[in-house]
């Protein structure tokens, strides 16, 4: 019997060499690209070809590529967001979309609480003056070259609380912030860490703002110059959920003018970044290449679940499907 034939069209993010596609490699016959296109082009078809699992991470499948390709029976996402894809016609062709819910949770809520401390203590800076001589040259014993924010009794604003943001809730707590919460689903665990309250009330009374939640039609550009104006002056923006979810010249505009003390980003609204993006040149804007998701132990979940995914549906019993 011929082996079920998959193909992984941009696997090198997922996989650059520190973990393995064996798991993969037992339900079929695997052709691994590092690399396709992240925008619309022909190599993307001609490269699943008569495949009939496809997985990927943000090349995107689009409806003209499922009717190039008749062969694909599963899309598997090697991440949780499947927005690349045209997944209700997937749906129309009979093709199951499925993801990767719950991986980064520990990840990403300590990477945002990562940026926030950098904001805070600047401390890259600080190093690097160090290790540039300025220390040893220095008349006094210390210095420091941004205010030195403490977190003990502020307060911090958690749009989106599932379990990312919940998770980060904890650590905010355990730092000895109040923490507010915005979600469209309060629940008791939610409950347990902190005050659900309107977006009004959070933009009015948050110290920090982080961003969890899914990006939708609705909430794109959210953090917008109306918004930002409801928000405390000097506050702290917090974003590694969606690039999408603020408008990038708006936040700009706030840095400089000190209306947002500082920022701290790992998504942004195109990536690669663009070379003109205004965030680049605005002040206390800390900006990393939307790494959150990347330790080992992430990714690993990701294999992992992305081969049970794949499994359950040579078994006929899809799970994790996201267009049903």
């Amino acid at each position: 019997m011929a082996k079920t034939k998959i193909v992984v069209l941009d696997g090198y993010t997922e996989n650059p060499g520190d973990l393995s596609w064996d798991g993969l490699r037992a339900l079929g016959d695997v052709t691994v690209y590092d690399r396709t296109s992240y925008s619309e082009a022909p190599i993307i078809a001609e490269r699943i070809g008569d495949a009939e699992i496809v997985v990927m991470n943000k090349t995107p499948i689009s409806k003209a590529t499922i009717d190039k390709c008749p062969n694909i029976r599963l899309i598997a996402v090697l991440a949780t967001g499947y927005n690349c894809i045209d997944y209700s016609y997937a749906k129309e062709k009979g093709i199951p979309v499925v993801n990767v819910p719950t991986y980064g949770t520990a990840s990403v809520s300590q990477y945002s609480i990562a940026l926030l401390l950098e904001i805070c203590h600047h401390i890259g800076h600080h190093d690097a003056t160090v290790h540039e001589g300025r220390w040893a040259n220095n008349a006094d014993w210390c210095y420091w070259d941004y205010p030195l924010i403490e977190l003990e009794h502020k307060t911090m604003g958690i749009i989106g609380f599932g379990r990312i943001g919940q998770a980060e809730g904890r650590v905010a707590r355990a730092l000895g912030m109040r923490v507010l919460a915005y979600d469209l689903y309060p629940n008791d665990s939610g409950r347990a860490i902190a005050e659900y309250v309107d977006l009004d009330t959070l933009y009015k009374e948050a110290d920090v703002i982080t961003l969890h939640c899914n990006l939708t039609p609705e909430n794109t550009g959210m953090i917008n110059s109306e918004s930002i104006a409801r928000m405390k002056d000097g506050v702290i923006l917090i974003n590694n959920a969606r690039g999408q979810l603020i408008v990038e010249q708006d936040v700009a505009d706030a840095l400089n003018s000190g209306k947002i003390a500082g920022a701290g980003l790992d998504v942004v609204y195109t990536e690669p970044i663009r070379a003109d993006n205004p965030l680049l040149k605005a002040r206390n804007c800390i900006i990393t290449p939307h790494i959150s998701w990347a330790p080992i132990e992430s990714r690993q979940r990701i294999m992992d679940a992305t081969v049970a995914n794949v499994k359950a549906f040579l078994d006929g019993a899809p799970i994790n499907v996201v267009n049903k």
